[in-house]
């Protein structure tokens, strides 16, 4: 298990990630997801908070 976010977790999650962390965080994993970078969703979220 490497904990990495994919698109398709993205997408299936979309109502989930947006309701609790707003929109600008959803737009982020999806701009992480399409860069093609290995990310977490962790660190898409610490990204913004410092």
């Amino acid at each position: 298990m490497r904990g990495l976010i994919t698109g398709k977790d993205v997408v299936l999650h979309a109502f989930t990630i947006i309701r609790l962390w707003g929109l600008p965080t959803y737009l982020r994993c999806l701009r992480a997801t399409l860069s093609r970078r290995p990310t977490t969703f962790l660190g898409v979220v610490c990204a913004c908070r410092g």
